[in-house]
């Protein structure tokens, strides 16, 4: 799709980088800390960093969400969303580690665990027509861009086509070994929408290729993970915490086969923002991620 021009969100001339800070952060941090703001319960959700091997090393895709979206307009994040809950009920095709084995990773149950990896490679097949299944547990499926794979593939978006029905139609297996949980983010206590996110990693399958097919972004790239970065710290490429910071986790491997082999070793352990008042100051930081660290002085912008 073309880029377009996009409205850049408010920036605060002092963030590093290109993080993005709403405006409204300021007033949000306030409320909660003096007890006026109550947390909304955060959605479970599932984002998947999909990655290729070029000869200048891994490349993973992101999109861009276009600037009319309510939040975070105009930044670089992967294919994603939220879980769902039908996913939960219906025992589907599954091929690679078991659910027992899932649910010890990701810190859930058998249910939640399957709802989960259904929403991460369902979210993958929504936003960039590339899909974790195949027909046997050593096959994936190939070229996915054909009118009924299009046809499903929008059914699944409008909900009224769920992934566990979808892989039944299709006779499909759920390729749980083509992934691998990569971290656990839950949006600040303050935000009024709230996810309580797993990032997986997982290699383009051979045969298939990646399009813009959400209709939340207005630019889909390939990228090396160290170019993203060099964009976010230039100011030029505009990203939130977990995806700046899983984007720096990457750097290190050298093929999409040494981060999937590596994934087991990452930690799930959940990373939720903390507000503070010190000093009359607003404090915002993210515990073991340093350079997220955020101080907002009173009445001043985010």
């Amino acid at each position: 799709m073309p880029n377009g021009q996009e409205r850049q969100p408010p920036q605060d001339p002092a963030t590093p980088g290109g993080q993005w800070y709403p405006p409204e952060w300021p007033d949000r941090i306030r409320a909660l800390a003096d007890g006026t703001l109550t947390p909304v319960p955060p959605r479970r959700a599932a984002t998947v960093m999909l990655l290729r091997d070029t000869p200048a090393g891994p490349a993973v895709h992101m999109l861009r969400r276009r600037a009319s979206m309510a939040f975070a307009g105009g930044a670089y994040a992967y294919p994603g969303g939220g879980v769902d809950p039908r996913d939960e009920d219906h025992r589907i095709g599954w091929a690679g580690p078991s659910l027992d084995v899932w649910a010890a990773r990701l810190g859930t149950d058998a249910a939640s665990a399957q709802a989960i990896v259904c929403g991460a490679v369902r979210e993958t097949f929504e936003e960039s027509g590339v899909l974790l299944a195949g027909e046997t547990a050593d096959t994936v499926v190939g070229d996915t861009t054909a009118e009924d794979w299009e046809a499903d593939r929008r059914s699944l978006v409008a909900r009224e086509l769920s992934f566990a029905e979808f892989l039944d139609r299709r006779g499909l297996l759920l390729r749980s070994d083509l992934l691998g949980a990569w971290a656990r983010w839950i949006t600040p206590e303050f935000e009024p929408r709230r996810y309580d996110t797993w990032f997986f990693v997982a290699a383009l399958p051979e045969g298939q290729r990646t399009r813009n097919a959400s209709t939340e972004a207005d630019r889909t790239v390939w990228i090396r993970p160290a170019d993203a970065a060099a964009g976010y710290d230039k100011g030029e490429l505009l990203m939130m915490p977990p995806t700046i910071s899983t984007l720096r986790s990457l750097e290190p491997y050298a093929g999409a086969s040494d981060a999937l082999a590596a994934a087991a070793g990452q930690d799930l352990a959940p990373v939720l923002a903390q507000a503070a008042l010190e000093d009359g100051e607003l404090v915002l930081s993210w515990p073991g991620h340093d350079e997220f660290t955020k101080r907002v002085r009173p009445g001043g912008p985010a």
